[in-house]
């Protein structure tokens, strides 16, 4: 049945949910809804206009807001849109920035100023319409830089040779920065009370949470061990005076980073991607074999296996964090931003994450903590293992039963989709980890897994045939060759449905040649000229349709596991032809080939060559042997 709303009872519900009347004098704002205001009685002298509802703060530099409601049976077209430009125009008098709210119950439509814009389909509190004045965007490049100039600095200035130390020396610092830390940068903090405040501000904040505790508590264990070649203890004054410099520096890049991971403009990749991929073009692959993934396949990926908000996303081998914090990114934004309730459910309760090296740990733990997040379900465990297995299916994997054979069977909840970048060697367990990730994940599961081209097929099998008895290979999407530069492995994107056996289904096969990034000197691989949005989208669309590019095809799991390279044609030149007719004449002549070739070789070198543009004779010196 459909309820039938009166403009009355949507003004209601409105209220309830922006919050207006209870903003009401709050630091000297004006908030509230009702029929009966005008916007003379507002401030806005000579204007009997009514507005439904209405935010107007003190400082008439901030963001002001105007409600227009509608009974539920009035469709919000173009007249009712004007009526809430006209009260915008209004309110614009007074505030340059004004929010224009027009809703019915059940659509809304938004408006910055006078210009709509995009939002949630539902209605959000008051406080996600004020900041949409926010989104200005960030400076990649600056980010870029700031976070080279700090990895300099800890590399070659304060002497921290380890590349991860570096970066969670970083992250440590940014996380203290999240917890409000008073950093001073005036250039006469010395690094013990530097060092001191970043290690006060994690330990003060273990008394929260728990989980949180025991990441904070192991931040703080990590930070401590980092050693340093620079005697920021030295007595020489001089000295103390170069390391508080230093200090001085890195607490204004830190900042400045900080802010922009604030920012209403941030999606996930805009600041962390930059920070972790700056600090990792140092060191492509790690110890433990993992390879991060370039940010804007996390945001390609997130998109090919269709996320959205109310997904529940796990990364077994979650390294910094990539793919955690991008979904995060994506799926508060498609919520109605950081500040809506849909947004703490997200973290509390929707990512799920498995990193086995200690450090890499920690900077995932970092990741999210600083990105607001302290009760991700983070665990440091080995993926090859039984007892990870456990907890996927206990934490992340919903209610599973033991059947009469003793083989775990789902029952419901659980992990609805799968984004992974496992190490790829053998030794590190590669299709050991991701066969345990999707016997433990509910059927119908769908897992994303970039892997080396010819992964699959290259794997034992016994393992091969038990993988696909059980699960079902559906795509596969080949990435440029060049996306993992420096480290010699080309990959794909391998897509299964969990639980699901292949029963000989053939699967789909594409070839992403080009991402439009080009390698820049110092810096990596980056979209210098902005190509890649639109790449972007058309592969999203392609892979979707499964057609729209020559190089789609079908594969049959009996003759292929991966993108089949095209076979190029046989081709034969005039070139080709003539030097077959020379090989053959000489031949019939009895001439070697091979001795004949060496022969004019040194005659090039020895004697001399003419052309009269006809012929080129070699003229080789009488007393040459040859």
């Amino acid at each position: 049945m459909v309820v039938r709303l009166t403009e009355d009872k949507v003004r209601t519900e409105a209220d309830a949910v922006l919050g207006l009347s209870a903003l009401d004098g709050k630091d000297g704002a004006r908030s509230g809804t009702g029929q009966i205001t005008t916007f003379n009685q507002l401030g806005f002298q000579g204007v009997q206009d009514k507005p439904d509802g209405w935010y107007l703060p003190s400082n008439r530099n901030d963001v002001a807001l105007v409600l227009e409601a509608k009974a539920s049976t009035i469709p919000l077209g173009r007249p009712q849109a004007e009526e809430l430009l006209k009260n915008i125009r209004i309110v614009n008098e007074q505030y340059h920035k004004t929010v224009g709210l027009l809703y019915n119950g059940d659509d809304l439509r938004v408006f910055k100023n006078l210009e709509e814009v995009e939002a949630p389909a539902a209605l959000q509190a008051v406080g996600y319409y004020l900041g949409l004045f926010n989104e200005n965007g960030i400076d990649k490049d600056h980010i870029y830089e700031l976070t080279a100039r700090i990895n300099n600095c800890l590399h070659f200035e304060f002497g921290i040779k380890n590349l991860y130390h570096r970066m969670i020396f970083t992250a440590c610092a940014l996380v203290a920065k999240r917890y409000d830390a008073h950093f001073v940068a005036d250039g006469k903090v010395d690094y013990s009370e530097f060092h001191q405040v970043i290690l006060s501000t994690i330990n003060k904040e273990m008394l929260r949470d728990k989980r949180q505790n025991f990441k904070l508590n192991l931040l703080g264990d990590v930070f401590a061990e980092i050693k340093m070649n620079l005697n920021v203890n030295s007595e020489d004054e001089k000295e103390q005076a170069h390391v508080r410099e230093l200090i001085k520096q890195f607490i204004e890049w830190v900042t400045e980073i900080s802010d922009c991971i604030n920012s209403d403009a941030w999606r996930g990749e805009d600041v962390m991607g930059i920070f972790f991929n700056e600090f990792n073009r140092y060191k492509t692959k790690s110890e433990a074999g993992q390879v991060f993934t370039p940010e804007h396949i996390t945001d390609f990926m997130y998109r090919i296996l269709e996320v959205n908000k109310d997904d529940r996303i796990l990364d077994a081998t979650c390294g910094s964090g990539g793919f955690l914090v991008k979904a995060m990114a994506n799926m508060i934004r498609e919520a109605g931003g950081v500040r809506t309730e849909k947004a703490r459910e997200i973290k509390d309760g929707q990512l799920f994450g498995i990193e086995y090296d200690r450090e890499i740990y920690a900077l995932a733990c970092a990741n999210m903590l600083i990105h607001k997040d302290g009760k991700t379900n983070l665990e440091q465990m080995d993926t090859r293992e039984e007892t990870a297995c456990a907890w996927i299916r206990r934490i992340a994997g919903g209610v599973w039963e033991k059947d009469e054979a003793g083989r775990y069977v789902y029952r419901s909840g659980g992990v609805t989709k799968v984004m992974m970048n496992p190490p790829y060697e053998n030794k590190y367990g590669c299709m050991t980890i991701v066969e345990n990730v999707m016997d433990n994940v509910p059927p119908n599961t769908l897992c994303g897994f970039i892997l080396p081209d010819k992964k699959l097929e290259k794997t034992g099998k016994a393992q091969k045939q038990r993988i696909l008895k059980h699960h079902r290979l559906l795509k596969v999407i080949k990435l440029p060759e060049d996306l993992f530069f420096g480290i010699g492995v080309t990959t794909s994107i391998f897509v299964f449905k969990a639980g699901v056996p292949q029963n000989d289904e053939e699967f789909f096969t594409c070839w992403m040649k080009d991402d439009g990034l080009v390698t820049v000197k110092n810096k990596g691989r980056h979209d210098v000229y902005g190509r890649w949005p639109e790449i972007e989208d058309t592969w999203v669309n392609t892979v979707k349709k499964q057609s729209g590019d020559s190089t789609c095809k079908w594969e049959s799991p009996k003759k292929h596991l991966s993108y089949q390279m095209p076979v190029k044609p046989f081709e034969i030149t005039e070139e080709d032809f003539r030097r077959t007719a020379m090989d053959y004449l000489m031949f019939q002549q009895g001439i070697d080939a091979k001795e004949f070739d060496e022969s004019v070789l040194a005659g090039v070198y020895a004697g001399e060559v003419s052309d009269d543009g006809e012929n080129v004779t070699i003229s080789i010196p009488k007393d040459d042997k040859r």
